[in-house]
């Protein structure tokens, strides 16, 4: 707690003016009538991050924004992070603000036992709930480069069935394995951090938090998005179908279909066959859609395109 502390000091002390000039900023986007830029990281110092983080950091920020506009958050709860450097830290939000809020330069940098690397460019710390769970998630698993943690009410109302998330359509198939872990409290207690890891394992990239909520993790922050919208909409459709009686479900074998959906979602006979050479890792297609849709929609993602010329495309024919 000190050290956070000693990192707000440090920002009020560095430069308030710079401070209060960023929250005139947001005033000003919103009596506009725009979003707050995505990509704000013209307002540090260049070479305050390396070009690898300044993107990975308007990436995560763009994540927040989706997570926003799909209606998924619980005001200020929740939390998603990334890893940076070389996997002993990660970026989270600070705790206080709203998704839509979330830029690529008021992102928070912490290690692994919770201290603030880089405290961002608001006077907000750290959610101790937030920290436990991603960095028990981020220190077991190194593949794990995103965890995206949500309480939308599809996720949590599948968390509280004793059922679980059923192989019952393509969504649920397409995620493979779930992994569960028991509802403790609110997660404040270090020792839980064992639990979890353990609990996810050494391959899955879902687990679902009984009575509480969903984690959907990713080897990049495209592949966690893709979890997190694959998850969703797998829990959202179970809702639904279990209106119909639970006796008229029809439920798949889902360890024989598993590895056998997914290995033919990745495969290129499923690709487009686009007249590129790009090749495209998992969720990365999908990502740098949604990109192009906030972008067109004045968020300024400062998303790195594989394709610039796709976006450029589709902004000429929206503005003719």
């Amino acid at each position: 707690m000190l050290q956070v502390w000693n990192a707000i000091r440090h920002v009020y002390n560095k430069g308030t003016l710079s401070l209060v000039s960023r929250t005139n900023d947001f005033h000003t986007s919103a009596a506009q009538g725009c979003p707050i830029p995505i990509n704000d990281l013209h307002r540090v110092s260049p070479d305050r991050y390396t070009q690898k983080e300044r993107d990975e950091r308007c990436k995560l920020a763009a994540l927040y924004r989706l997570v926003h506009q799909e209606g998924w958050t619980q005001y200020i709860y929740n939390h998603i992070t990334a890893q940076v450097g070389e996997g002993h830290h990660f970026l989270l939000n600070p705790f206080g603000l709203l998704y839509e809020e979330v830029t690529a330069s008021n992102l928070l940098k912490v290690n692994l036992e919770g201290d603030v690397i880089d405290p961002g460019t608001t006077l907000l710390g750290v959610n101790l709930a937030g920290y436990l769970l991603h960095s028990a998630i981020h220190a077991a698993r190194p593949d794990v480069k995103c965890v995206v943690h949500i309480h939308s009410p599809y996720a949590a109302a599948v968390s509280t069935m004793k059922c679980g998330l059923l192989p019952m359509s393509q969504e649920a198939l397409l995620l493979g394995e779930i992994s569960y872990h028991p509802y403790s409290g609110i997660l404040v207690d270090q020792t839980e951090r064992e639990a979890i890891a353990k609990n996810l394992g050494p391959k899955n990239k879902v687990m679902m938090l009984q009575n509480h909520g969903m984690v959907a993790c990713g080897e990049s922050i495209e592949e966690a998005w893709v979890n997190t919208y694959g998850t969703i909409h797998a829990c959202e459709i179970q809702v639904q179908a279990m209106g119909a009686g639970v006796d008229n479900l029809l439920v798949l074998d889902g360890k024989s279909l598993w590895e056998r959906t997914a290995a033919i979602a990745a495969s290129e006979d499923v690709a487009h066959q686009a007249r590129t050479q790009v090749k495209w890792a998992p969720g990365q297609l999908e990502f740098e859609a949604m990109m192009r849709k906030l972008d067109r929609q004045g968020h300024q993602t400062g998303y790195p395109y594989q394709l610039p010329e796709v976006y450029a495309t589709a902004s000429e024919q929206q503005s003719t």
